[in-house]
């Protein structure tokens, strides 16, 4: 398995959002950067990652799974990006903030901080554990 986060601005889709949707989940469309594209065609089935809300908010809400691999993006009218799918499986107890996050050694090479413009980036496993123990959060 591996572990990825998510950003959002809420104001265009938020976890609430993300909740409503229940098991079928939704389609994390939209994305238009090659980078970040290239990190959702990595992803497989099962795959789980962090819901974060960016602009004003700047902080983890939430943990999803991705339940669709790599797909065509309706909303593309070019055809080069596609999305994967993702479902809400449960809010952290704890959100960890940008700041939290900066101001904690074992995080500096985490590619939220060091790629801030990118909405899908990968987590390793160690930041993925280190992150959820920061949410008060068990997986």
């Amino acid at each position: 398995m591996a572990y990825w986060l998510f950003k959002s601005e809420p104001g265009a889709w938020s976890w609430d959002d993300q909740l409503a949707k229940g098991a079928q989940g939704e389609g994390w469309n939209g994305v238009r950067n090659y980078q970040a594209a290239n990190n959702m065609k990595a992803m497989v089935v099962g795959d789980r990652g962090f819901f974060y809300h960016s602009v004003d908010e700047k902080r983890i809400v939430g943990i999803v799974e991705v339940i669709e691999t790599y797909h065509p993006d309706p909303t593309d009218e070019s055809g080069r990006f596609g999305m994967v799918t993702i479902k809400a499986v449960k809010p952290v107890n704890r959100p960890v903030t940008l700041a939290d996050i900066k101001a904690e050694p074992r995080l500096e090479g985490f590619a939220l901080v060091r790629q801030s413009r990118l909405s899908v980036v990968p987590v390793t496993d160690e930041q993925w554990t280190l992150l959820c123990s920061m949410a008060e959060t068990e997986v």
